[in-house]
């Protein structure tokens, strides 16, 4: 039964997740979006690099990077230290595609919070501090093994 209510208000969440990237940037598809995070998150990255944080194969992220590029979304560079390498970088507008992002989610989220209980919202804040936590262990179990 639990299993099926975390279920419920996790599909309610990537709702809000959802119409909050079509309000923001309805022609980047979901793995678009996920790239520019990425590259966003880890500046200079190459190709290579790209592919295995999105869990691709090293010719599709370069066909996704093709259309970010071409889209002006990305930049790609050459490396400093190998110039047969290139490294890729966010431009201005995919900056600010990203902060229209993070805006149109906080309305929702605000939206809906809003509806929620004082205790209710605490409770989720706890409750998700919580699950970020296990989930971060999960992800990367030999950090926790050290730190214990």
């Amino acid at each position: 039964m639990r299993a099926a209510a975390v279920d419920d208000a996790a599909q309610a969440l990537l709702s809000a997740w959802d119409s909050a990237r079509e309000r923001a940037i309805p022609r980047l598809s979901g793995p678009q979006l996920n790239a520019l995070i990425v590259v966003e998150r880890e500046e200079g990255i190459n190709l290579r690099g790209l592919a295995a944080q999105l869990k691709m194969i090293l010719s599709s992220a370069s066909r996704l990077c093709d259309r970010l590029v071409a889209s002006g979304l990305v930049e790609r560079v050459p490396g400093r230290a190998d110039r047969r390498e290139i490294a890729l970088f966010l431009t201005p507008s995919s900056r600010q595609l990203l902060d229209d992002l993070r805006a149109a989610r906080r309305a929702i989220l605000t939206t809906v919070l809003d509806r929620m209980s004082t205790a209710g919202r605490a409770a989720l804040i706890r409750g998700l501090t919580e699950f970020a936590a296990a989930a971060a262990e999960e992800a990367n179990p030999s950090e926790s093994a050290r730190t214990a």
